[in-house]
């Protein structure tokens, strides 16, 4: 899942909203930089990765490409999910979406002085373009992964995704319907977790 996926997924919990958002940001003993409530929500943001990166409906969407991205697969699938999370978000939230997304922004702007370097960088930028909520318009989702394309080591063809959600669009429509709910279920029994515990997980 992408940025807009994981906070969603955080709930209303600020400090789960900032691990789950910088957690591919954190890189080892870095972890140790941050309070234990913000590490509940890197270990969070890594329990949906895992979980999303083994799931039936996810491989059914990544065999769908997987010839033409290989590895950058996952990476394509992820930004397609945004954008059907963004796109149906009335199906998801009573909340708008505009409403949601400034109010993370808000929280991640709040901590700004405690990112990584990285989501330093990159939070004004997401800001700026408004990343979060227009994920749900092809034109700027094809403008974002022409810029993912720009910024792998290796040729990705990640400039041509669009084009591939386009063709099979009702398909990975479909593994989204069927997947993301039961992540959110995933999700929720996790933080739960955490919260009856009251400790680090």
């Amino acid at each position: 899942m992408n940025f807009l996926a994981h906070i969603y997924l955080s709930g209303k919990d600020e400090n789960l909203i900032l691990g789950n958002f910088i957690a591919d940001m954190v890189k080892g003993r870095q972890i140790d930089k941050f309070t234990p409530e913000v590490i509940n929500g890197i270990k969070l943001h890594r329990k949906i990765d895992e979980y999303t990166d083994s799931h039936r409906y996810v491989s059914r969407s990544k065999d769908r490409i997987r010839n033409r991205y290989r590895h950058y697969s996952g990476v394509v699938v992820d930004m397609f999910y945004d954008h059907f999370l963004a796109r149906y978000w009335k199906d998801y939230s009573p909340e708008p979406l505009e409403t949601f997304v400034q109010s993370a922004y808000n929280v991640l702007m709040k901590n700004y002085i405690i990112l990584p370097s990285r989501a330093k960088f990159i939070l004004p930028i997401m800001i700026g373009s408004n990343w979060l909520v227009n994920y749900a318009d092809l034109q700027s989702l094809q403008r974002h992964m022409e810029g993912l394309a720009r910024r792998t080591p290796f040729e990705s063809g990640m400039e041509n995704a669009v084009h591939d959600l386009k063709m099979h669009y009702n398909g990975f429509r479909q593994d989204f319907a069927e997947f993301f709910p039961e992540l959110v279920s995933f999700s929720r029994g996790y933080v739960e977790k955490i919260n009856k515990l009251k400790l680090p997980m």
